[in-house]
């Protein structure tokens, strides 16, 4: 048997946390007529929280001795988690499944844009480009004022601005800060979220395939968590990062073959179009820093 490189390794592990979590949101989908939504988000939620609590028992990250500054991020990153959780959820019971997850691949783009904008990180006129066009690839996707638009698209979009913020808060939080922990964080207050929300809809019993439903979605939301966090341990990020648009493919096939769905034309082009400048925008970032690392610090 040959052996792995650690590049292939990681984007084998990319391609499994991609295919988790799509499998994840169709199994979430698929509850939508039987379970509201908070209640969801609430029972799947003490799940995560239970492995959660577990892994950073066993990486002995289960601590909370942070700066004030890192506490303020991680709250900041939690408020994104929640607000990305509840848009993308919502617009995800209420639209095909590939469309919202070609929307949510723009978030390359809107990530660099706002840490150009409120990090002051460097964006040079080619990412803007780029950026410019994959937004013009995701009207394709929406279709303002078109027969197939809908109003959910605007909650998958609020949910690429949540998840926005929450990546910039990463980017600002020092290294001392465990990433299972901050995991852990982001659980808690989600499923408090679903736990006071479910208090105002009329819950529903479990019947054997919703439950298994829930338990395939919460099973599948764990193991994404876990690869994705181990592709970044292995191989060059930049090798690895691309291979996130596999969940685009995965959603296409599911919703064909699960839920009857399938994006029109300028939806298709949308997505590609938002595939290739997102790929176009990881590309520069990688020769930025490749540069940045080789070029002395007086001459940047």
């Amino acid at each position: 048997m040959p052996v792995l490189s650690d590049n292939i390794r990681g984007a084998l592990l990319m391609m499994g946390a991609m295919c988790a979590y799509t499998l994840n949101d169709a199994f979430m989908k698929s509850l939508a007529d039987e379970i509201p939504l908070f209640q969801a988000i609430f029972v799947r939620g003490l799940g995560a929280i239970v492995f959660l609590v577990f892994m950073c028992k066993v990486l002995g990250q289960l601590r909370f001795t942070f700066p004030a500054r890192d506490w303020g991020l991680v709250i900041l990153r939690t408020v994104g988690e929640i607000g990305g959780t509840y848009f993308f959820l919502t617009a995800l019971f209420n639209m095909p499944i590939a469309n919202v997850s070609a929307i949510l691949q723009v978030l390359p783009l809107s990530v660099a844009l706002a840490a150009a904008l409120f990090l002051r990180e460097p964006l040079g006129w080619r990412r803007l480009s780029a950026i410019i066009v994959g937004f013009c690839g995701v009207l394709l996707i929406i279709q303002p004022g078109g027969a197939d638009f809908s109003a959910y698209s605007i909650y998958a979009l609020a949910a690429v601005a949540c998840v926005t913020l929450r990546d910039i808060a990463v980017r600002r939080m020092s290294r001392n800060v465990p990433s299972v922990f901050v995991a852990l964080v982001a659980a808690v207050g989600v499923t408090g979220l679903g736990g006071v929300g479910s208090l105002f809809v009329e819950w529903q019993p479990f019947t054997a395939l919703s439950g298994m439903q829930l338990a395939g979605a919460t099973g599948f939301l764990i193991f994404g968590y876990i690869a994705s966090v181990s592709a970044m341990r292995f191989g060059d990020i930049a090798f690895v990062a691309p291979f996130r648009y596999t969940s685009l493919l995965v959603a296409l096939v599911l919703g064909m073959l699960v839920f009857g769905e399938w994006p029109n034309a300028l939806a298709l082009v949308g997505g590609m179009i938002v595939v290739a400048t997102g790929l176009f925008t990881l590309y520069r970032e990688t020769k930025l820093r490749i540069r940045n690392r080789m070029v002395p610090d007086r001459i940047r």
